[in-house]
């Protein structure tokens, strides 16, 4: 009988070595709901992407809110998840809190992503938050700005000293068009950043339930071949 158990508790080994069956990975850890709860920040830019993050960190700004742009170049603003939407609506240096004409505008967002694509490198393009009161706490960006005169720093200043007295722009939505840069689509969901794979593929190219009905069934018979030997010695 002593022999029989001990038999039977050396089967997993037996069938891990003989079908080269891995022993169970140990349970991921668990996220705390915090971490569930933050929305993925924007992906790091290159020489053609430009990422910008709209209300950063739960705060009225874009992050980075004054950057360089090539010809050619895509801007692409990550909306956070939340109850406070954001837009991102150009406007001029001006007139730092009120839209443009003929200028682009992703309309009111929560967990979207819009994209505008530069087309003149040598235009200033400015742009603003235009949720009620959040260009006058100086939610405004800009994209080849001027290191001298016109420059965000005093582009920001403007809208900040706006500050209560901006008016409330009514929303009609996504804008084509722009000037210096162009929008073609409108926001559109956040893409994943781990893309999805093919249900029940495994990485040798069987199917898992196949191989764990293998190793199941080898065990059993295995189990029956001991069990007889033992039953018979």
């Amino acid at each position: 009988m002593f022999k029989f158990a001990v038999t039977l508790s050396l089967l997993p080994l037996l069938v891990a070595g003989q079908y080269n069956y891995p022993p169970p990975a140990p349970a991921p850890a668990q996220s705390s709901p915090a971490a569930a709860a933050a929305a993925p920040s924007a992906p790091a830019s290159s020489s053609t992407q430009v990422n910008i993050d709209v209300g950063a960190g739960g705060n009225f700004i874009f992050k980075p809110a004054n950057v360089t742009a090539a010809n050619g170049t895509l801007v692409t603003f990550f909306f956070p998840d939340g109850a406070i939407p954001h837009s991102v609506t150009q406007s001029s240096f001006a007139d730092p809190c009120t839209p443009l004409a003929s200028g682009f505008d992703s309309g009111l967002q929560n967990s979207k992503q819009f994209t505008i694509n530069i087309t003149n490198d040598a235009t200033p393009i400015w742009f603003f938050c235009k949720a009620p009161t959040h260009c006058g706490t100086g939610m405004v960006g800009s994209i080849n700005a001027p290191a001298t005169g016109n420059t965000f720093d005093n582009f920001q200043a403007a809208a900040v000293k706006i500050g209560a007295n901006e008016v409330t722009i009514q929303d009609s939505g996504f804008a084509s068009g722009g000037v210096g840069a162009l929008a073609t689509a409108s926001p559109a969901a956040t893409v994943s950043a781990s893309p999805s794979t093919s249900s029940g593929s495994s990485p040798s190219g069987g199917s898992g339930s196949d191989a764990t009905t293998l190793v199941v069934s080898s065990s059993m018979g295995l189990v029956a071949l001991l069990a007889g030997l033992t039953l018979f010695a």
